[in-house]
């Protein structure tokens, strides 16, 4: 089966983030303690796209939440569905950034990247066979691209395609495909402004 890891930044992707496992949990017949109330073989044959099993028969999201203000990760927590989570898969800073992206980037979020990052690997490693990373408002080029994952192709690809489509804007074509992938990959911090693909 394949496997996808939700990693979930900020304020504003912890809770869509939040709203997100529930519907995901509703889909896969999956209660807020964690264990299977479905009522379907396909729930069960589908559920490990998105959890873990635990050893004690319980499932827990293959997720990462993240920020830098430990208010939204106790809002998480707190929610209807905060007690599926792993602990050990929140990460956040003590005082946030206010607002102020820089103050986000390069002070306090830099401080806590290095931790995201080991948990993502974590995650990642875990899997048999990734499909996909889904990111929640952040800056997810700066983990996704840093984090040392192997990207799929077809992911890999459609970042390219995408943004090769937004470096080409004029259309002038003195860069090509293979140039720009390669440029990409040796300098992912020229996404950040970019839009990245949905892949379905």
């Amino acid at each position: 089966m394949r496997e996808i890891l939700h990693i979930q930044g900020g304020q504003c992707g912890n809770q869509i983030g939040a709203k997100f496992w529930e519907v995901v949990c509703d889909e896969h017949g999956i209660d807020p303690t964690g264990r299977y109330n479905g009522n379907s073989n396909m729930q069960l044959e589908c559920v490990n796209v998105y959890y873990n099993e635990a050893s004690c028969g319980r499932f827990v999201p293959r997720a990462v939440l993240m920020d830098l203000e430990p208010s939204t990760m106790d809002s998480a927590r707190t929610g209807p569905y905060g007690q599926i989570f792993r602990p050990d898969n929140f990460v956040f800073g003590q005082s946030g950034a206010g607002n102020n992206w820089a103050k986000g980037h390069y002070t306090e979020g830099a401080e806590l990247i290095d931790v995201v990052l080991d948990i993502v690997r974590k995650e990642a490693e875990n899997c048999d066979l990734s499909q996909a990373l889904v990111l929640g408002s952040f800056e997810p080029t700066d983990v996704l691209m840093e984090s040392g994952i192997e990207l799929p192709d077809d992911l890999l690809d459609a970042i390219v395609d995408k943004t090769f489509a937004d470096a080409d804007a004029d259309g002038d074509r003195r860069i090509n495909k293979e140039e720009w992938k390669a440029f990409v990959v040796r300098n992912p911090s020229l996404l950040k402004n970019m839009t990245l693909p949905c892949l379905m």
